[in-house]
């Protein structure tokens, strides 16, 4: 087992051995074991009763957290003529079409999502090898193909997250820094569980949210009662 940092030991004396706190109470000590010079980002991880192996117990989807990740997302868009323009004056901050792609073959990945109009997936199919592992294959279902470039793009910048089950029927989220203010950061957090539990899969049997816990990067996690 690898041998933890002070800063790490001395955060988590502040957590009682095997207790469940309040969301008011996990918060703010989420918060006091965010020592590091850096402003920590603060994450959520939701177990869920579901088997991810089977198609109908997955759960995947995108949201606008309401106060953001306070992470500047760089978007870039593929897109020609008409839609490139309107995803430059959107504030995306890479346009392009098959130089793009040429270049992200080269192995540039300088970007945190990915957008496409419709019309450019003959494109960006190609490259769902290079994409695809690193999470940065645009989706229909994520709204991340779409003609409407200009919503996708404000979404994006607006703070909006992916939250997909891992192979273990967990969820892994950002929901803000630690410099947020406790209600923007509880708020984020309500909104995720929200809507965690209205895309419940009509497949998954018995208890659906499992555990719920909180942490900051370099931070214990820390239990939230359900």
């Amino acid at each position: 087992m690898a041998k933890r940092s002070k800063k790490y030991r001395s955060a988590a004396e502040l957590l009682e051995v095997g207790k469940f706190y309040t969301v008011d109470e996990a918060v703010d000590l989420v918060k006091k074991t965010a020592t590091a010079k850096f402003d920590e980002t603060i994450e959520m991880h939701v177990r869920l009763g579901v088997d991810p192996k089977y198609n109908d117990q997955q759960v995947r989807g995108a949201i606008v957290l309401p106060h953001g990740t306070g992470k500047s997302k760089r978007v870039l868009v593929f897109a020609k003529g008409d839609k490139a323009q309107e995803a430059e004056k959107a504030g995306a901050d890479f346009v392009g079409a098959e130089e793009l792609a040429e270049k992200i073959k080269g192995g540039w990945f300088d970007f945190d999502v990915a957008v496409a109009s419709p019309d450019m997936m003959g494109v960006v199919g190609r490259l769902g090898k290079l994409l695809g592992p690193r999470g940065l294959m645009p989706n229909p279902k994520l709204g991340t193909v779409t003609p409407d470039l200009a919503k996708a793009i404000s979404e994006q910048k607006a703070g909006k997250i992916e939250y997909r089950t891992d192979k273990a029927g967990n969820i892994h989220c950002p929901i803000g820094k630690a410099s947020f203010e406790n209600d923007k950061l509880k708020e984020n957090y309500q909104t995720l569980l929200d809507t965690l539990i209205r895309v419940k899969p009509a497949a998954a049997k018995g208890q659906y949210v499992r555990s719920i816990t909180l942490s900051a990067t370099m931070g214990p996690g820390v239990a939230v009662t359900l």
